[in-house]
């Protein structure tokens, strides 16, 4: 990951220190406002959580230091967040990879904030402990009262993984200087709030797949918008290159975290509140507040788009106006996420609870009835994650096939319709009726996987997204700022992506994954978690299309590979997904079976037969989409063979023929030395 060169160092200004000093006072300030903030909101509203948890008074250390602490390690985060966007896609590195001292500069400051939200994570197990039990934080210190609290308290275990995670982005900002790792650490970034995501208020009660999905995807965006324009506003101060192209590129991240954050905090609120709660209740008026303080965050983004954005374009050298808007928006925001953790100490309103059943507990909604054909295609329930993502993957395709016959190239149908119905197996597999009854049943799930895995992939494949990116993007040219094309580009071409596809490590990795998942126990371990049945979902989706991009991919890849390795590929796992399925069918222990009679489903008594059908299904329908790819492999080594002759001909016609006549006269001569000999 490290490397010896040094990143250039831009056009230096004597103020330099004293700019970066006082972004660092921003920072601070951010941070002390959050803090503040989150604790005055605890204050009206920490008398009444404990009255409704039924716990006693843990203290004025952890009733006010809890909230404190996550505003502040909260503010660390998104600071994190927002330098690795900046190094990864906002300002271009040296032209041979190495990070520009701006990308540099943004790496130390990811490093630095790492380091913080990693501190404040550490601190907020001992506090999470005390605030759950009522017990001052000296109790939940002791060593005995600590192990024991992180074996039952779900979200002191997630502070502690915030805590790893944060420690390993931390330990990796030291350890980089190539661009290339920018983008995998800014994931790990983004990953170090998912802990948190998946636990609160969000992941328990009615509709918690609904709360967590809209909960992730809200948190995602407010960290990128509030670390973007953290991040940005700091290179703005210390006067860094390309301010106007790291400002044009941020203002249209922040707008579509804009319209992710809105839509998110909408569902999620609904989720917990009444409409008639929003006015008369302590949680709906900070839900309220929340409007309020995103609508202001609108309008400032507005004004910089229509006064900094143009100035920057016309003068990349006028940072005056973008310092002076986002200063102002940086310490709303920081008001906003103190907001935010104030709302996460609030219990929500009485009049929104009401007395769950057993399988609105467990999946967060009901199943009235029996499965069938028509609840399977009627009975949808809209996954905001997976289900919004195929609609965007869909949509943005069609407009890039649209831009592109708009300039009069062609496109092939065959690939948009491929690509569409990928789109549309992809929703239909995670959004009806079969994603709602794949958490309680284990044959529905495992031919939901089955979607997932083995066609939706095939379809994506063949759809040439990567391609079509790649023609209607426009090329930064020599001496132009990178931009998606060229991301696009680096990572075909990568360390990473030559080494995944190789086809063992892509054949191993497909299908390993299923005996990994099932057979290793996997899936028997998490089934009662719904951030696991993301990351299966994910799983299904990546390790399949990997597969099928190396085997019948139409994109460009890292290394190109015959057609008969090819086949290889193809007729070597036909074996393993036979006897996996084999291996389901002759299972004598049902998987996950605590969760599952937990459930009482009346209609899914015999737990073994369900999931000896699941093992029948991955056996049957396993083998179809292999079949087809067969097929698209044939097709390509003909369309292949047709190309080649074709190109043979027209070499041809250029050199008249030189090389059929040289190949005749070579014939011609060895028909004659045999003559002779005779």
């Amino acid at each position: 990951m490290a490397t010896t060169e040094a990143p250039r160092s831009a056009t230096a200004e004597p103020d330099g220190g004293a700019r970066r000093a006082g972004s660092a006072g921003v920072f601070a300030s951010a941070g002390l406002i959050a803090a503040v903030v989150a604790g005055l909101i605890v204050a009206l509203s920490a008398s009444q959580a404990l009255v409704l948890l039924g716990i006693p008074d843990p203290g004025p250390v952890t009733t006010y230091g809890l909230p404190a602490v996550r505003a502040l390690g909260e503010i660390a985060a998104v600071i994190a967040v927002g330098s690795l966007l900046l190094a990864a896609f906002l300002v271009p590195p040296q032209r041979s990879g190495v990070l520009d001292i701006d990308g540099y500069r943004a790496l130390r400051t990811a490093s630095s904030a790492a380091i913080v939200w990693a501190g404040c994570a550490i601190v907020l197990v001992p506090l999470t402990l005390s605030d759950t039990s009522g017990q001052p934080v000296s109790e939940a210190l002791r060593p005995e009262n600590l192990w024991s609290g992180l074996s039952q308290i779900e979200l002191a275990r997630a502070w502690q993984w915030t805590a790893i995670i944060a420690i390993v982005l931390a330990l990796g900002t030291r350890a980089v200087l190539r661009w290339s790792w920018t983008p995998i650490l800014l994931v790990v970034a983004l990953g170090s709030l998912m802990p948190l995501a998946l636990s609160g208020h969000s992941s328990s009660g009615g509709s918690h797949d609904v709360a967590t999905n809209s909960l992730i995807l809200h948190l995602l965006a407010a960290s990128l918008w509030a670390g973007g324009l953290f991040a940005v506003l700091a290179h703005a101060r210390r006067a860094g290159a390309h301010t106007d192209v790291a400002a044009r590129r941020f203002s249209a991240v922040a707008t579509v975290a804009f319209v992710v954050m809105g839509v998110s905090g909408v569902v999620n609120a609904f989720v917990r509140v009444e409409p008639a709660d929003l006015f008369d209740t302590t949680y709906g008026r900070l839900v309220l507040a929340k409007v309020v303080a995103l609508v202001v965050l609108g309008v400032f983004g507005y004004t910089q788009r229509r006064r900094a954005l143009p100035a920057l374009a016309a003068d990349p050298t006028s940072r005056a106006n973008l310092v002076r808007f986002a200063g102002a928006e940086v310490l709303v925001f920081a008001a906003t996420i103190g907001l935010a953790v104030g709302l996460s100490r609030t219990p929500p309103p009485l009049g929104s609870a009401r007395e769950l059943t057993l399988t609105e507990a467990e999946l967060g909604y009901d199943l009235t009835a029996a499965p069938s054909l028509g609840r399977f295609l009627f009975d949808w329930r809209f996954d905001l994650i997976f289900g919004t993502a195929a609609v965007v993957m869909a949509v943005v395709y069609l407009l890039g096939v649209r831009r592109l016959r708009a300039r009069g190239d062609a496109w092939p149908v065959g690939r948009t319709i491929a690509w569409v119905l990928g789109c549309a197996t992809l929703l239909f597999a995670t959004s009806s009726g079969v994603y709602r009854y794949s958490m309680a049943m284990f044959s529905v799930h495992m031919g939901s996987h089955m979607v997932l895995s083995m066609l939706t992939p095939v379809l994506l494949a063949l759809g040439g997204g990567v391609t079509l990116a790649l023609r209607v993007l426009p090329a930064a040219g020599r001496d132009g700022v990178p931009g998606p094309r060229e991301w696009i580009l680096e990572a075909l071409h990568s360390p990473v992506s030559r080494f995944l596809t190789q086809p063992l490590v892509a054949a191993v990795i497909f299908v390993g994954g299923f005996y990994a998942l099932y057979l290793g126990g996997i899936y028997g371990a998490t089934v009662d978690s719904h951030g696991a049945h993301l990351l299966m979902n994910a799983h299904f989706l990546l390790s399949g299309y990997l597969f099928y991009w190396v085997v019948i991919g139409v994109d460009p890849a890292p290394r190109r590979l015959s057609p008969v390795t090819k086949l290889a590929m193809v007729f070597g796992s036909l074996p393993f997904h036979a006897f996996f399925g084999i291996a389901l069918m002759s299972t004598e222990t049902v998987m996950g079976q605590t969760f599952f009679r937990g459930l009482s489903l009346p209609w899914n008594s015999d737990l073994l037969a369900d999931q000896r059908l699941g093992g029948g299904i991955a056996w049957a329908t396993g083998e179809i989409p292999l079949i087809l790819v067969m097929l698209a492999l044939l097709v390509q080594w003909s369309n292949t063979d047709r190309k080649e002759a074709v190109r043979t001909d027209r070499a041809a016609d250029r050199d008249d023929g030189a090389d059929l006549a040289a190949h005749n006269a070579m014939f011609a001569e060895l028909a004659r030395r045999e003559r002779e000999r005779s």
